[in-house]
């Protein structure tokens, strides 16, 4: 699979950025290899099961120019990359616990020339700025998710949507969503992206 399924749900990319997208599958091979943040069986299926679904985000809300994004437990880069390179005038904070893991995303995103990304080796809880946005990749339950993030918000909103978190999560949610006593909306992945990998992947959006 290769960066042509990107280009197919995202038609509008500049040369640049379907260069950017083009470099990461040999990037996160080079990188993989000494520091393990992507299964081996995956990264044959990069472009499906971690930058297209990065890319979900960006089909539940734009990102604007000047606004802030906090990626939490990015891992290797998850839907922090993608998403920057999508919305080069927003910019993006990811942060892991893990040191290696920031190692790989901030050699990636030098490699790329990101200039809207910043990647720190801290804790969610550590980052005392404020952001529009706050995503994640399943690192947790939502319970457990959201008091790490809930005093993370700028008051002001310019958005679609009003600011809050949009957590990429997959399976059957009931039970967990029940649990967090949020009030959340849900979008399908389905509804945007074919194939067996989305059938049950959702977009979970939190007002903050």
């Amino acid at each position: 699979m290769t960066s042509d399924l990107i280009f197919q749900y995202f038609p509008d990319l500049t040369p640049v950025q379907k260069e950017q997208f083009s470099q990461l599958q040999g990037l996160y091979e080079h990188w993989n290899s000494q520091i393990n943040v992507i299964s081996r069986k995956d990264i044959d299926q990069l472009y499906e099961r971690h930058v297209l679904h990065s890319l979900g985000i960006a089909k539940v809300v734009r990102f604007l120019p000047g606004e802030s994004v906090l990626d939490v437990g990015t891992g290797g880069g998850f839907p922090g990359i993608p998403l920057a390179i999508l919305f080069p005038e927003t910019q993006f904070y990811l942060v892991d616990s893990i040191g290696k893991k920031i190692k790989v995303v901030q050699e990636v995103s030098n490699a790329l020339g990101l200039n809207n990304l910043r990647a720190a080796h801290m804790r969610a809880e550590q980052f005392e700025d404020q952001f529009n946005f706050v995503v994640s990749r399943a690192v947790t339950r939502l319970k457990d998710f959201y008091p790490w993030v809930k005093d993370k918000f700028k008051k002001e909103s310019k958005n679609t949507i009003p600011n809050g978190i949009l957590y990429l999560k997959g399976g059957d949610l009931v039970e967990e969503i029940a649990e967090s006593r949020l009030a959340v909306k849900r979008y399908d992945l389905k509804n945007y992206f074919p194939g067996e990998f989305f059938e049950t992947k959702q977009v979970i959006y939190v007002k903050g």
